[in-house]
């Protein structure tokens, strides 16, 4: 019998699981939506005055913000006054049915509302409740202001990233993103031992831990050898030729030659060079790295003689790994990613928007959610009701500013 494809057997493994968030801007909203892709109910509850404040970081999304649009599809919106008690009520109600609870609001405001880990998980024991900080809740930097780039500086990347001449940022929120990340494992592990104990738990995640474990290599190399690798723009700071170099129409290609093997198909193949193969000032990667200006400038020359389509297809001929030096809007119509049907689209209050399937793929079972971006407060009136409350409450309650 053909398996009906319509109907996958396997449904989507957070199907069940109900999270509730305070959340903003992008590291706890950006694991948050992890978990919506993957089946849960995300509610995310935002304040009555503008909400996340990621909603006003930009226009670009059709009028949205391009942050806010990116972290927050699939989710339910609810505003509520936290600091006025019938709000934390509702939160509380919320949260008693909940199986998952995140935040990432500023060191210590948590705990002032009583929304800390440690006191949700006494309150509910089989609740898993997730703290994301920028230093964690202790020690002399706890209460230290964490935006993305600020915790790029203070974890090292930004001292890795960028030219000898000048270090740069990374151009994505890379400590939001790894913070995020972790938590989102966290809570699965969480989960899964809850199915085990059948009791919740605290998942802790720093933005600074997550983004300190993403720089082992440099961290571990300068430990132990006593120096930090320099900062070679776009080159591998141990590996040559590992760089991007000018094409004849003005595109860049970068190539990557991991070790000798290749660097003789390099030499005989595609810079047509093959008595570089053997020369002792080229032979091995300690002689290229040593002499690294020399190698580029023979690279260079080679490929600055092709375009761009012909040097990726010499290069990919002669087994060299390499890639396009790509624009974002570039990423955006990526054959492969056409090819391999990654687009979706999502809707919103400004219409639908194009979005990328989430990269965790299970294959036979129910595809990801890629649900709505809200709007704010677009569902609050209907969880109140859900909680038992009647129009009237509900009236005095936006009345008074305590919802929206």
């Amino acid at each position: 019998m053909i398996p009906d494809t319509r109907h996958p057997a396997e449904p989507l493994p957070l199907d069940g699981v109900t999270v509730i968030a305070v959340e903003q801007a992008v590291s706890a909203p950006f694991a948050t939506r992890q978990l919506a892709d993957l089946g849960a109910r995300v509610v995310k509850v935002e304040r009555p005055d503008g909400g996340d404040f990621a909603r006003a970081y930009d226009t670009a999304a059709q009028g949205l913000a391009s942050h806010f649009v990116w972290c927050n599809r699939g989710k339910e919106s609810i505003a509520l006054d936290l600091k006025d008690p019938r709000g934390l009520a509702v939160l509380h109600g919320l949260l008693d049915g909940a199986d998952v609870f995140v935040q990432n609001l500023a060191q210590g405001a948590a705990a002032r509302l009583g929304l800390d880990s440690e006191a949700l998980c006494a309150r509910y024991p089989r609740l898993v409740a997730v703290d994301i900080s920028g230093y964690g809740a202790e020690g002399p930097y706890a209460h230290k202001r964490a935006y993305d780039m600020l915790v790029q500086c203070e974890a090292g990347l930004v001292s890795v990233t960028g030219t000898p001449e000048q270090p740069v940022k990374a151009g994505i929120p890379a400590a939001d993103i790894a913070a995020a990340m972790y938590a989102f494992s966290g809570v699965l592990a969480a989960l899964l031992r809850r199915g085990v104990t059948g009791r919740g738990g605290r998942v802790e995640v720093s933005m600074l831990d997550a983004l300190a474990e993403w720089m082992g290599h440099p961290l571990h190399h300068t430990m132990h050898d006593g120096e930090q690798p320099v900062r070679t723009g776009l080159a591998h700071a141990v590996i040559a030729p590992y760089d991007a170099y000018p094409t004849a129409d003005g595109d860049r290609v970068l190539l990557s030659v991991q070790n000798d093997r290749e660097w003789r198909r390099l030499a005989e193949q595609v810079l047509e060079r093959p008595e570089l193969a053997l020369d002792p000032e080229y032979a091995t990667n300690a002689a290229r790295t040593r002499g690294r200006k020399e190698t580029d400038a023979v690279v260079a020359a080679a490929l600055g003689r092709l375009d761009a389509d012909e040097a990726v297809a010499r290069l990919e001929a002669a087994g060299i790994a390499c890639a396009r030096l790509n624009s974002v809007a570039r990423l955006a119509e990526h054959p492969q990613l056409a090819a391999r049907d990654r687009w979706r689209e999502v809707g919103s209050p400004a219409g639908p928007l194009r979005a990328l399937l989430p990269p965790i793929g299970l294959p036979g079972g129910a595809e990801p959610v890629m649900g709505a971006v809200p709007a704010l407060g677009e569902h609050t009136e209907a969880l109140l009701r859900a909680l038992g409350m009647t129009g009237a409450q509900i009236t005095a309650l936006r009345r008074d500013g305590v919802v929206a």
